[in-house]
């Protein structure tokens, strides 16, 4: 099975879903829900929350935290 991307846009912005997140920083999707639970953003990302409770990370934050990491 290959992998699935999908760009998800919400008001204009490009979004990643948690999983992609976690990919792209080579991490579990679980670790990045944790530090969610337990501070409400991950290392200053933080999520836009949808109806069903899923949440979706801006792009362009994500390019801004490896910036910071390099």
């Amino acid at each position: 099975m290959g992998n699935i991307h999908q760009v998800i846009t919400f008001g204009g912005r490009t979004f990643l879903t948690t999983e992609e997140l976690a990919t792209a920083l080579s991490l579990s999707a679980q670790s990045i829900r944790k530090r969610y639970a337990q501070t409400g953003s991950y290392f200053e990302l933080r999520p836009v929350k949808l109806p069903n409770r899923r949440l979706l990370w801006p792009a362009d934050a994500l390019a801004q935290l490896i910036n910071r990491q390099a």
